[in-house]
């Protein structure tokens, strides 16, 4: 359905005070799920970084990449394994998701943001030392999958400044002379970047609406929530399994200090920039 020229006018009006509003704020992006997947999807959410960053925002990409592991590990004759929907990640996992990751993955997306004319800069956590991380220890025993314990900002601050997007992919080096790599979850990775970066917001791409109170209705979307009703969620039982690690990251961000965290459904063309130049925003919102 095509708008009138004065209903186009009124769009652009409205983005107004919030693209003042967040000029040269930090603004934390985790992209995953089927948005990484669907080639429409992939280009319009390139295409929102790159507007963000021509109205004066500085926009960071956090990715993940678990579809690309799979298919490579099936192709080279392993198939994949989960414990309680975590990945187990042994030495083999790891050199393969280390490739996956940051190589194919993170460098498709630094030309996608380029070919829609912006600058982007792909990064690894190796790179510089940027993401330092511990072998999980808690839970189930998951291998070389990592907890970030340091994040080097001051590399990201370089590129923001030059105007590139940086575009992370979540392989952390180990810390205390540790030599060995490790998987980090990309939800929490950004959360922690976020906080290092001392972000204005954190937006999480999903593939489901938000946080539903009933995750067959979507018509029970939870459209805002605070930091302490989101705890009596968690703990209520009202968050699906899937959505729990998800609003944890969210808590821990706003814990950090990021003023807010927004799960928004990725499987919406553009639903970056709804959220941020809309009145009505999309997803849930936590404050």
């Amino acid at each position: 359905m095509s708008i009138s020229e004065s209903e186009r006018a009124g769009v652009l009006a409205q983005a107004l005070p919030y693209i003042q509003r967040y000029q040269g704020k930090t603004i934390v992006v985790k992209y995953g799920g089927a948005a990484m997947i669907n080639e429409s999807l992939r280009a319009a959410v390139a295409e929102d970084l790159v507007l963000m960053s021509c109205v004066g925002i500085r926009a960071v990409l956090v990715h993940g990449g678990g579809p690309e592991i799979d298919a490579m590990l099936r192709r080279l004759g392993k198939e994949p394994v989960f414990l309680d929907g975590l990945r187990y990640t042994d030495e083999d996992t790891m050199e393969i998701a280390q490739m996956v990751l940051a190589g194919k993955v993170n460098k498709e997306l630094v030309s996608l943001i380029t070919r829609a004319g912006g600058k982007a800069l792909g990064i690894c956590g190796l790179d510089g030392g940027l993401l330092s991380a511990e072998r999980r220890t808690a839970g189930a025993d998951l291998g070389l999958v990592g907890d970030i314990r340091e994040v080097r900002a001051d590399l990201l601050e370089v590129a923001l400044a030059g105007g590139y997007v940086p575009v992370v992919a979540t392989i952390a080096g180990g810390i205390g002379g540790d030599p060995k790599s490790y998987n980090v979850n990309a939800d929490t990775a950004a959360a922690d970047i976020a906080i290092a970066l001392g972000a204005e917001k954190l937006l999480l791409l999903t593939d489901v609406p938000g946080i539903l109170r009933d995750i067959r209705d979507e018509g029970t979307l939870i459209k805002e929530i605070g930091r302490s009703e989101l705890d009596d969620c968690i703990k209520g039982g009202v968050l699906s399994k899937g959505m729990i690690p998800k609003a944890k990251c969210c808590a821990s961000a706003v814990d950090g200090g990021v003023k807010r965290a927004h799960i928004i459904d990725g499987r919406s063309p553009h639903s970056i920039l709804v959220e941020l130049f809309s009145d009505a925003g999309i997803g849930t919102m936590i404050s």
